[in-house]
């Protein structure tokens, strides 16, 4: 078979790939981007990641111990994670959470870019579902802009409007989901059809409904380009060993369309057919082979993209690949391990994770604090005897209201008093008590001695919960 004969059979194919590539062209924001969709390995992997926000909207359903199994009941100031009910007080845990997530952030950037953008941002998969039920109801992109540039008729009115009353439905289900989280999934249900919700669940709702059509029906890619911050800071977060999605400039120059009547000896170009099917997938319109930019998401649909023509075409996969800078430019590639940087990262990770760890396990149902009395330290009585004031503390993390009953001990005798009555403590407050003890002087070698305070009680079930506080009692010098 001659070369032109091959060559007519795989340039054929991919002339309707040049036609059509005629509309595309990098995003300004001055028009509405309808990024083809192409099947592949990248596609598959951008909808498995995606599916984790499923969780979103299931998770509120899951019940544990006869109650909503993860809830932030901000009202009553309770975070029930599970088995776990976590206060204000331990507030230092949500904090090392915001630390591991944001580095956990960090260290997918240096390692991979914007891999979260493309994978799992909820504007980027808002975004993907709000697309595809818009190629679902209008068609590929070129039926999409012929729609759009269209005038009004009673079909075009229907499948704009059955479009857009499909973006409100699922704004709302995601206001919803979000209220859900705070407020309880069947108490949501049954206050707010009824009009026994307070104003703010409304309020959140309405917001959360019209927030995400506005910005995953229309504004789209903007809210990449001009709104997200770490699309401005992502870029500080990269070197030269990042893997990102890269478009390999020496296989790939110079470009040039396929001819069919082109002879291999004198067909001068490189790998790249410019064929824009990179760019047309792109879903915020940018050309990979200008290099990084701000608006690569990282999605690695241009992959897929690259990839499904080269097989067309009879040439090697990979012309557009994840890689590094170093490897694009033919240098030695440095592995990201090496990095200290990495390492850095990897350790806060660890620390923080630890320290959530060590929260958790250390969570009892009740926390006991004890607060010595400061003015004055000390007093001493008409018979000689040494005594101290405590304010003693006792929150209950529990459910239930419980009854606890406080003592004290020290290596030396002791009289303690305001002690003799239980102390009836309310779930979620904390109930304050004052305390006195008296040691004999003669008892007394030095200025201070420890001691040790205890809260027990017990649930309706049986459950013994326990806390212990140590503090100090202070005494003149001998």
């Amino acid at each position: 078979m001659s070369w032109a004969a091959v060559n007519r059979r795989v340039v054929e194919p991919v002339d309707d790939l040049y036609a059509d590539a005629e509309h595309w062209q990098v995003n300004a924001g001055d028009e509405t981007i309808h990024a083809k969709r192409l099947p592949g390995r990248w596609r598959r992997i951008k909808w498995l990641a995606s599916s984790v926000w499923l969780i979103f909207f299931l998770g509120p359903y899951v019940r544990w111990d006869g109650r909503q199994a993860v809830l932030f009941d901000i009202p009553s100031r309770q975070y029930h994670l599970f088995g776990a009910t976590v206060l204000p007080q331990d507030f230092w845990m949500l904090s090392l959470l915001l630390l591991f997530f944001a580095i956990l952030l960090a260290v997918a950037t240096a390692l991979a870019g914007r891999v979260y953008c493309g994978f799992f941002c909820f504007q980027t998969v808002w975004t993907d579902v709000f697309t595809w039920i818009e190629e679902w109801l209008e068609g590929d992109p070129r039926t999409r802009r012929q729609l759009d540039r269209a005038p009004w008729s009673a079909q075009k009115l229907r499948i704009k409007s059955l479009k857009h009353l499909l973006w409100l439905l699922i704004g709302f289900a995601t206001g919803w989901s979000f209220v859900a989280w705070f407020y309880g999934i069947f108490p949501l249900w049954r206050d707010f059809f009824t009009g026994q919700a307070n104003g703010v669940v409304y309020s959140f709702v309405a917001l959360f409904t019209v927030g995400t059509y506005v910005l995953a029906g229309w504004l789209r890619e903007q809210v990449c380009f001009w709104l997200c911050p770490y699309a401005r800071i992502q870029g500080v977060m990269l070197d030269r060993s990042t893997l990102v999605p890269a478009y390999d400039l020496l296989r790939g120059e110079p470009r040039g369309r396929l001819r069919k009547d082109a002879e291999p000896e004198s067909d001068p170009h490189g790998d790249c057919i410019d064929c824009n099917q990179c760019v047309a997938v792109c879903p915020t319109g940018i050309d990979i082979r200008a290099g990084q930019q701000e608006g690569c998401i990282t999605c690695a649909l241009c992959i897929d993209a690259c990839d499904s023509i080269m097989d067309k075409v009879g040439r090697p996969r990979g012309l557009i690949r994840y890689a590094s800078l170093d490897e694009i430019e033919g240098q030695p590639a440095r592995p990201l391990l090496l990095s200290v940087r990495v390492w850095l990262y990897l350790a806060i990770l660890l620390l923080s994770v630890v320290g959530i760890g060590y929260g958790f396990s250390t969570l009892t149902s009740i926390e006991l604090k004890v607060l010595h009395e400061r003015s004055p330290l000390f007093v001493q009585m008409s018979d000689g005897s040494i005594q101290n004031q405590y304010t003693l503390k006792v929150l209950n993390k529990a459910n239930v209201d419980l009854t606890a009953h406080i003592t004290a001990t020290s290596p030396v005798p002791m009289e303690v008093k305001g002690v003799e009555d239980a102390l009836s403590v309310k779930h979620g407050e904390v109930t304050p008590m004052r305390v006195f003890v008296r040691i004999e002087r003669e008892h007394l070698s030095g200025t201070s001695l420890p001691i040790f305070f205890t809260a027990e009680g017990q649930f309706p079930d049986g459950t013994p919960v326990r806390a212990e506080r140590e503090s100090a009692f202070f005494a003149p010098a001998p």
